[in-house]
């Protein structure tokens, strides 16, 4: 069998693979989707019903309180730029979205980094997994997705999800590798239990770790949710992908500026809850 006999074979039992999920496992995969565009839908309609004006006096406030007065007041007006644009709602539903993801994956990440922080030998076996997941473009997420969950948000859900759980994985993995010797033995020798040990002294050393990680997290999920516009999962990634086909530059150029203002909004008030978390520790 030469090589071009074992990718055609592969290639065959891919495809019988998730045929097989697609016949089979189609309760499964409803069910998937369906708990997917609740969560989507509910996040989504707590953003819709609050006044544009209070979020964007919200945001402004705590980019005052995390970063800085300067950086509040822009961040503020930033924000109602998207507004005077006329993307507000594709704003929000953006924001839904990474928020839906964020939380997806933080909430499988952050255990097994825990797990792979304490355990040498499972983080050892999972770093190619890791490594593979950040390696391959972001549009192989997209297919089997598709495949098993048809279009719309819970494909770009669950695509994204998949993305942005390596960085937080490996960060709260190194922040529990952290904890100084010391601390620990400093533990043991008061009579401390394993579960006192990791809340007072290991997960204090390693949440500033993990806050990077869960900013990480947020990044890489902006960055897959813009491109799962493509199979319909609303927001700006979808006014976008809709822009590019109709060759309105006008409107691409709109949606990627709003896209560019509530990333550099998040990015730098959750950089800013990392620096607060990491003072009281020097």
């Amino acid at each position: 069998m030469d090589a071009q006999d074992l990718t055609t074979a592969f290639d065959e039992a891919v495809d019988s693979g998730l045929e097989w999920l697609d016949t089979y496992g189609v309760d499964f995969f409803d069910s998937i989707r369906s708990a997917l565009d609740g969560l989507y839908e509910g996040i989504e309609a707590v953003l819709s019903a609050v006044p544009f004006y209070a979020i964007v006096a919200l945001v402004g406030l705590l980019g005052w309180r995390v970063v800085g007065r300067r950086f509040g007041i822009v961040a503020a007006l930033a924000l109602l730029f998207c507004d005077v644009m006329g993307l507000w709602p594709e704003t929000m539903e953006t924001l839904a979205l990474v928020t839906a993801a964020t939380v997806l994956a933080l909430a499988i990440a952050i255990p097994l980094g825990i797990l792979a922080g304490f355990n040498p030998r499972l983080n050892k076996a999972m770093l190619p997994v890791l490594d593979m997941i950040q390696t391959l473009p972001p549009y192989i997420y997209l297919l089997p997705a598709i495949a098993l969950l048809g279009f719309g948000p819970a494909t770009a859900l669950a695509a994204t999800v998949v993305v942005a759980i390596p960085p937080a994985l490996r960060l709260t993995a190194h922040g529990i590798r952290l904890t100084p010797v010391n601390f620990i033995e400093l533990g043991r020798a008061s009579g401390s239990s394993s579960m006192q040990m990791f809340w007072k002294i290991r997960l204090p050393f390693a949440l500033p770790s993990i806050m990077a990680g869960v900013n990480q997290c947020l990044m890489m999920a902006f960055g897959m949710v813009v491109i799962a516009g493509i199979v319909g999962s609303g927001g700006l990634g979808s006014t976008i992908y809709d822009a590019v086909r109709t060759l309105d530059i006008g409107k691409s150029i709109d949606a990627g500026l709003a896209i560019v203002i509530l990333t550099m909004v998040l990015d730098r008030i959750t950089e800013g809850a990392v620096k607060e978390r990491k003072e009281p520790a020097r």
